[in-house]
């Protein structure tokens, strides 16, 4: 089976030039990124190049990446920086030989994989967006959105740690309330770990919910920047069939979690990056 990694972002030409035009948040100024509801700071664009990323995946024995829009853009309030990223990722899958297999922004669009939503939007609902993608046998990728402004004098790492995870957790339990029986079809893949969300079903039943009914096998989650006492938790609950591997490249660094899914060993590693993934991207053909 391809190995893959489910969780990368890449800023194509397109996007980069559209986020230098702009004269507010979210913009870049040089190579730094100014952000209107978290912490900015310096991006290395060249990290951003298709060879590089090439490079990286060979690196770790990574054979495809799925290349996710980046939410935390606020891309739902600039349609600018969707259109940048829908033009130029489709030219960069295009030219990859099957490297990188792309997502839109909240939409079901031809040549993409499928979609990436912010977790506020499946919080709110998105019925329509849910069915077409179903219909058209593509995938729904959650990711955490812009964060909500952090308390005074929060360190920096407080909306990625505090608020992001937060933002997963109440989509996962969304999804659990509503869309995973609605949906039962339309595979649903939740960045980091759903933000811990499995770990809460214990707390479901002490409220009453049977726990075999929060288990559909329709619902999949990303390891992105967790490691061994994390990815072994979600283990215990699920099983190894609906853990993928992703990384957040170029968010955070690889290495660690990749290491992590491969100590479990072969069998396992195996499956979370290669089985699992390939069975979901197999099944849009």
């Amino acid at each position: 089976m391809p190995t893959v990694d489910f969780h990368q972002h890449l800023w194509p030409e397109p996007l980069i030039r559209a986020l230098e035009r702009r004269s507010e948040p979210p913009r870049l100024r040089g190579n730094r990124l100014e952000l209107a509801a978290e912490p900015g700071g310096d991006v290395d664009l060249d990290g951003h190049l298709p060879e590089r990323r090439v490079a990286l995946l060979d690196r770790d024995e990574i054979e495809a990446a799925v290349i996710s829009p980046s939410p935390s853009l606020d891309l739902e309030a600039h349609q600018d920086l969707v259109d940048a990223f829908h033009e130029g990722i489709l030219d960069v899958a295009a030219a990859s030989a099957g490297r990188f297999v792309p997502l839109a922004f909240s939409a079901s669009l031809p040549g993409f994989a499928g979609a990436c939503v912010p977790a506020g939007t499946l919080v709110r609902g998105a019925d329509d967006l849910l069915g077409e993608l179903s219909a058209a046998g593509q995938v729904l990728f959650v990711h955490p959105g812009p964060p909500t402004p952090a308390p005074a004098d929060a360190p920096a790492w407080w909306p990625a740690v505090v608020d992001y995870a937060a933002q997963m957790q109440a989509a996962y339990a969304a999804w659990l309330a509503r869309d995973a029986t609605r949906f039962p079809e339309l595979p649903t893949i939740f960045a980091i770990l759903a933000g811990g969300g499995p770990f809460q079903l214990e707390r479901l039943r002490s409220r009453g919910v049977e726990l075999r009914t929060a288990l559909h096998d329709n619902g999949y989650f990303d390891t992105a920047s967790y490691e061994r006492r994390a990815i072994e938790l979600c283990l215990s609950t699920f099983g190894v069939t609906q853990l993928v591997y992703g990384s957040d490249t170029p968010v955070v660094d690889a290495r660690p979690t990749l290491d992590a899914v491969r100590g479990f060993g072969e069998g396992v590693a195996d499956l979370v990056i290669g089985t699992n993934a390939s069975r979901l991207l197999g099944h849009l053909s």
